[in-house]
């Protein structure tokens, strides 16, 4: 990290006032592009997606729990893992809180993955949340919406964040929102990958907020110092 230079309070407040000025700009392009997004066309989805859960089968409908808005968060987590990703892992810490406030405003929320119900509910227990949590393994939804590759795939080159390039893993973060009309037709209207899942991450938006901000740098890859949390030593 840089070493911050020490000044008067005067001086202090004349930088902070300058980047405060940087900070208000930065929130009037979020809310344009948060109003940008919510005027996206939208798709129909026309397959009959089926789900398990902890209640037996549900459809892609029945998810929206009688709301008109559905989120679904595409956990990491393959049909052969024996435990969720840990960046996956980092972000669901702040999946417990919101959904009850979401329901609030007709939004449903949960996550999806690949890995079979036990192992995932399983593994949620471990980690002591209590989100709502479904197993597409027998549908071709996280193939469908680009989260999931065959092994021969992340050989060569996979289409993941709307665009063709080289993926680590058969499994891919993102994030994929739906909407159900009065009269039961549903559409998808937006997804995210990659760095468009940041503002999910809790904890980095208090890391940017300190001197060191992530400190990543030095590390071989993005993240590679998050463990599950109960697995961090003291």
């Amino acid at each position: 990290m840089a070493i911050q230079k020490t000044v008067s309070r005067e001086d202090w407040l004349a930088a902070r006032l300058a980047l405060l000025e940087q900070e208000k700009a930065l929130t009037r392009q979020r809310d344009a592009v948060s109003r940008a997004r919510r005027e996206l066309p939208r798709v129909r989805v026309d397959k009959d997606y089926v789900f398990q859960g902890e209640k037996g089968d549900e459809t892609l409908s029945d998810l929206f729990a009688g709301r008109s808005q559905l989120i679904i968060y595409h956990f990491m987590f393959g049909p052969n893992w024996e435990a969720g990703c840990k960046s996956c892992s980092l972000i669901a810490e702040g999946f417990d809180g919101p959904d009850i406030h979401l329901a609030q405003r007709d939004v449903t929320f949960l996550a999806a993955s690949r890995g079979p119900l036990p192992k995932l509910l399983s593994f949620r227990d471990r980690m002591g949340w209590k989100f709502k949590w479904v197993s597409s393994l027998d549908s071709n939804f996280n193939r469908d919406f680009q989260v999931s590759f065959t092994e021969d795939e992340i050989g060569g080159e996979v289409y993941y964040n709307y665009a063709k390039g080289k993926f680590p893993m058969t499994e891919a973060p993102g994030l994929s929102v739906f909407y159900k009309d009065p009269d039961g037709s549903i559409y998808h209207t937006y997804s995210c990958f990659a760095r468009g899942l940041d503002a999910l991450i809790g904890t980095y938006q208090y890391l940017d907020l300190v001197p060191k901000g992530r400190d990543e740098e030095y590390l071989p890859f993005t993240m590679e110092w998050v463990r599950h949390h109960d697995r961090y030593g003291d």
